[in-house]
C-alpha cells in the first residue's frame, strides 16, 4: 500500500506522517492558532460542565434552604433593597463587551488598525469593569452576609463553596483574557500584524472571550435566577 507521503515525493511511514503535520499550517482548512484554541475551548467547556453539573447535584440533594438569590444577591439603594441589580448590570457590561469584541475581529480583518485597538482596549476595560464588580460582590457576600467556602448562615454550607469556586474560576478567566486582549491589541497598534497581513489573532482572541461570555450566561441562569 502506498502512502500519502510516498506519492507526495516525502519520506515513508511514520517520518513522513510527521514530516507532513509539521510542515502544514493548515488541517481542514482552519489554521493551527484557530483549532488550537477551539481544542482548548472544548476541554474548558467540560471542565465548566462538571463544576456547573455539581452544583446543580449538590443544590438538588441538599436537605437545608437554600439561600433566595433575591435576597442575598440585592444592592441597598435609595433605601431599598433591589434584587439582582449589581449583577443585571454585571452581565450587560460583559454582553456589551462582546459586541466591541466582534466589531474589532471586523475592522481587524478591514486592518483598520486604529479602530481595532480601541475596540480591544475598551473590550479590555469592561472585561476589567466586570471583575471589578464581581470583586465588590465578593466583598459583600464576606463581610455583610458572613458568607465563605465552608459556611453559610443564610441557609445550605454548601451555597459558599460552590459559589465561590464556580465564579472564581469564571472571574479567573475573564482576567486572563483582559491580559490577553490587551496584548493581542497592543501588537495590533504597534504593526506586529502588518508584515503578513494576517490578523487572525484577533478572531482568535475574539473566540476565547465570546465563550467567557457564554459561560457568565449559564452560571447567570443557574446560580442567579435559579
Amino acid at each position: 500500500m502506498t502512502s500519502a507521503s510516498n506519492l507526495s515525493g516525502g519520506a515513508p511511514g511514520w517520518r513522513g506522517l510527521v514530516q507532513d503535520w509539521a510542515s502544514d499550517r493548515e488541517t481542514f482548512k482552519v489554521s493551527w492558532g484557530k483549532a488550537m484554541m477551539w481544542i482548548f475551548l472544548l476541554s474548558d467547556t467540560f471542565v465548566f460542565s462538571c463544576f456547573l453539573t455539581g452544583y446543580m447535584t449538590v443544590r438538588s440533594s441538599t436537605t437545608v434552604a437554600w439561600p433566595n438569590p433575591s435576597h442575598v444577591f440585592s444592592l441597598h439603594v435609595g433605601g431599598v433593597d433591589v434584587p439582582l441589580l449589581l449583577i443585571a448590570i454585571m452581565t450587560f457590561v460583559l454582553i456589551t463587551s462582546s459586541g466591541t469584541m466582534a466589531l474589532a475581529v471586523n475592522y481587524a480583518y478591514r486592518r483598520d488598525r486604529s479602530t481595532t485597538f480601541k475596540l480591544m482596549l475598551a473590550t479590555g476595560l469592561l472585561g476589567a469593569t466586570f471583575v471589578g464588580m464581581q470583586a465588590f460582590e465578593w466583598t459583600k457576600l464576606i463581610l455583610d452576609e458572613g458568607i465563605r467556602p465552608w459556611g453559610n448562615p443564610a441557609g445550605a454550607a454548601q451555597f459558599g463553596a460552590v459559589f465561590f469556586m464556580i465564579t472564581g474560576f469564571h472571574g479567573l478567566h475573564v482576567s486572563i483574557g483582559v491580559l490577553y486582549l490587551l496584548i493581542v491589541a497592543f501588537k495590533v497598534r504597534r504593526g506586529d500584524y502588518e508584515k503578513h497581513g494576517n490578523y487572525q489573532i484577533v478572531e482568535i482572541a475574539g473566540l476565547y472571550w465570546h465563550f467567557v461570555d457564554l459561560v457568565w450566561v449559564f452560571i447567570f441562569a443557574l446560580f442567579y435566577l435559579w
